[in-house]
C-alpha cells in the first residue's frame, strides 16, 4: 500500500526504539526494588485476584437466584466457594494491605526506601507466584481446591479431596504465607530503624501505626498457618496421621492451628484500613484526629485480644472453654468501638467536605458498625449454636470483612491516587461508584441475615424452596449484580486518569497531615528532596499551614469556614 492510499510509512528504527522503550520499562518493573513500585505491583496483583474472586461470587449468586441446580454441579459449586474465599481472604485482602503499607510507610516516616529492598521484592514475587499456583488448580485434573478456604480435615484429606488442585492450593498458600512473613519483618525493621529525625514513635501517622501493629501480628499468625498447611500436605502425600483420629491424629488440632492464624487474620486485614480511615477523615474534617494516643492504644489492644479469641469459631466442637472465649469476644469490641467514637468525634463540628474518599470513609463506618453489632451476637454461644454454618455467618463475615477492607480500600485509592499517579480520579465516576457500591452491598448481604435466621445452610448449591427464601435469594443476586456493575466506574476512572498528564501538587486535597503530602506527586525515586522539620504527628500540615488556625487554613484553601 502506498502513502497516498492512506497508509503511514514508519521507519523501522522508530518501531525498534518503541519496542526497546517498552522492554526497558517492563524490565524496570520486573526488577524493581523501589518500595513505591513494589507497593503498586502488590495492589495491582491483589486487585486482579479481587476481580477474579468477584467473578466467582457472581457465578455462585447466579446459581442461587432460584432453587434447583441451574448451570453447575455441586462439585463445581464446591470449587467456586472454596476458591472465592481463598482469593478474597488470602490473595486479596492481606496483600492489598501490604501494598498500601509498602507504598506509604517509607513516605510517612521520611525513609528513602524499605530497609531491605531486595527482600521486599522477594516477598512480592512469592505472593504473586503463590497466588498463581493456587489458581492453577482450575487447570488440574479433578479441579481446584474444594474444601473451603479453611480446608478442614477430613474433608481436605486425600480420600475426600484427591485432586491435584488441593495440593496446589496448599503449596501456593505456603509460598504466600512465607512472603507475608518477610513483608512483615521488613515493615517492622523499617519503622524502627529508618524514621527521619524528629519522627518519634508518638509522631507516627495513624496509618503507619496500623501497619506496624499488623506486621507484628503477622509474625505471630502466619507461622501457625504454615505449620498447619505443612502437616496437611504431609498427611496427603506422605501418609502422615496428624489429623486422622483412626491413627492417633486429631482433626480438631487443625482447627486450633488454623484459627490461631484465622482470627488474628481478620484484624491483620482490617487494621491497615482502620489506618486508612484515620488518614482520610481528619483531612476532610479540617481537624486533627481525635484522641491520637487512644487510637494507638486501641490498635495495640485489638492486636492483643485478637490472639485470645480464636476458638470462638469452635463453640460447636465442644472442645473449647466457651465462657472464656465468649467473654474475650465481647471484650475485643471495646477498642474497636473506641475507633468508631474517635472517627465520629473527629467529624463533629469539623469543616466537612465530601469528595469521593470521604464518602467511602463514612460508608465504611456505617456498614462496619452494622457488621460489628451482628458479630457481638455470635459471640454469645447460645446464639452461635443456632447461627453456625448458616447464611447469618456469611452475612456477618462479609459485612465486617468487605466493608473493613474493600470499601475502605476504595476510599484509599481515591485519596492517594493523586499522590501515586499524579492525577486525581474523576469525582463524578467516583460518586457513581460509591452509591452503586452502597446500594449493591446492602441488597446483597442484608437479606442473608434473614436467610440465616430461617436456617438456610451455607456452602450448598441448592436449597429448600419457600416463598421467603426464593425472594431473599433473588434480591441478594440482584444486589451482587449491582455490586459488580458498580466497580466499572472505578476501572473507567483509573484508565481515564492514566491517559491524562500528571498535574497534581504536593498536597492536592489542601489539608494533608502526614509526610507524604510534603513531597511531589508522584514522589521522586528516593521519596524526598528535602524533609521538613518534624514537630508533631502532622508534619505536612505544619509545613504548609504552620502558625494558622483551622479556620484561617480553611479560608486559605478556599473552603467556607465554620463560624458557628
Amino acid at each position: 500500500m502506498t502513502a497516498d492510499q492512506g497508509s503511514v510509512v514508519t521507519h523501522p528504527a522508530i518501531g525498534t526504539a518503541v519496542a526497546a522503550g517498552f522492554g526497558s520499562r517492563l524490565t524496570g518493573w520486573l526488577t524493581a526494588t523501589d518500595h513505591k513500585r513494589i507497593g503498586l505491583m502488590y495492589i495491582t496483583a491483589a486487585f486482579g485476584f479481587f476481580l477474579a474472586g468477584g467473578l466467582l461470587a457472581e457465578a455462585m449468586r447466579a446459581e442461587l437466584a432460584q432453587p434447583g441446580l441451574q448451570f453447575m454441579s455441586e462439585a463445581t459449586y464446591d470449587e467456586l466457594f472454596s476458591m472465592h474465599g481463598t482469593l478474597m481472604m488470602l490473595l486479596f485482602a492481606t496483600p492489598v494491605a501490604t501494598g498500601f503499607g509498602n507504598y506509604l510507610v517509607p513516605l510517612q516516616i521520611g525513609a528513602p526506601d524499605m530497609v531491605f529492598p531486595r527482600l521486599n521484592a522477594l516477598s512480592f514475587w512469592l505472593f504473586l507466584f503463590g497466588g498463581l499456583i493456587v489458581m492453577s488448580g482450575f487447570l488440574a485434573i479433578g479441579g481446584a481446591g474444594n474444601a473451603g478456604w479453611t480446608a478442614y480435615p477430613p474433608l481436605s484429606e486425600q480420600r475426600f479431596s484427591p485432586s491435584t488442585g488441593m495440593d496446589l492450593w496448599i503449596v501456593g498458600l505456603l509460598l504466600t504465607g512465607i512472603g507475608s512473613i518477610l513483608a512483615a519483618i521488613n515493615i517492622i525493621a523499617t519503622v524502627f530503624t529508618s524514621r527521619a529525625p524528629g519522627m518519634t514513635m508518638l509522631r507516627l501517622p495513624v496509618f503507619t501505626w496500623g501497619m506496624l501493629t499488623t506486621a507484628v501480628m503477622m509474625l505471630f499468625a502466619f507461622p501457625p498457618l504454615t505449620a498447619g498447611l505443612s502437616m496437611l500436605l504431609l498427611d496427603r502425600r506422605l501418609d502422615a496421621a496428624f489429623f486422622d483420629p483412626a491413627r492417633g491424629g486429631d482433626p480438631i488440632l487443625y482447627q486450633h492451628v488454623f484459627w490461631f492464624f484465622g482470627h488474628p487474620e481478620v484484624y491483620i486485614i482490617i487494621l491497615p484500613f482502620f489506618g486508612v480511615l484515620s488518614e482520610i477523615i481528619p483531612v476532610f474534617s479540617g481537624k486533627p484526629i481525635f484522641g491520637y494516643k487512644s487510637m494507638i492504644i486501641a490498635f495495640l489492644a485489638i492486636a492483643g485480644f485478637s490472639m485470645s479469641v480464636w476458638a470462638h469459631h469452635m463453640f460447636t466442637t465442644g472442645a473449647v472453654d466457651i465462657l472464656f472465649f465468649s467473654a474475650a469476644s465481647f471484650i475485643i469490641a471495646i477498642p474497636t468501638g473506641i475507633k468508631v467514637f474517635n472517627w465520629t468525634a473527629t467529624m463533629w463540628r469539623g469543616h466537612l467536605r465530601f469528595p469521593t474518599p470521604m464518602l467511602f470513609a463514612v460508608g465504611t463506618i456505617y456498614l462496619f458498625v452494622v457488621g460489628g453489632i451482628t458479630g457481638v451476637l455470635v459471640a454469645s454461644a447460645p446464639l452461635d449454636f443456632g447461627f453456625q454454618d448458616t447464611y447469618y455467618v456469611v452475612a456477618h463475615m462479609h459485612n465486617v470483612m468487605v466493608t473493613g477492607t474493600v470499601t475502605a480500600m476504595f476510599g484509599g485509592f481515591y485519596f492517594w491516587a493523586p499522590k501515586a499517579l499524579g492525577r486525581k480520579l474523576d469525582e463524578r465516576l467516583g460518586k457513581l461508584h460509591f452509591w452503586s457500591w452502597m446500594v449493591g452491598f446492602s441488597l446483597t448481604f442484608l437479606p442473608m441475615y434473614q436467610l440465616g435466621v430461617s436456617g438456610m445452610p451455607r456452602r450448598y448449591a441448592d436449597y429448600v424452596s419457600t416463598s421467603e427464601r426464593d425472594m431473599l435469594n433473588m434480591v441478594s443476586t440482584i444486589g451482587a449484580l449491582i455490586l459488580a456493575i458498580g466497580v466499572l466506574p472505578f476501572l473507567v476512572a483509573v484508565v481515564a486518569a492514566l491517559r491524562r498528564p500528571k498535574d497534581q501538587p504536593d498536597d492536592p486535597w489542601e489539608g494533608g497531615n502526614s509526610l507524604e503530602w510534603a513531597t511531589s506527586s508522584p514522589p521522586p525515586e528516593h521519596d524526598f528532596v528535602t524533609i521538613p522539620r518534624i514537630r508533631s504527628e502532622r508534619p505536612a500540615w505544619d509545613l504548609h499551614y504552620g502558625g494558622t488556625s483551622g479556620t484561617e487554613r480553611m479560608d486559605a484553601a478556599g473552603t467556607e469556614a465554620d463560624h458557628g
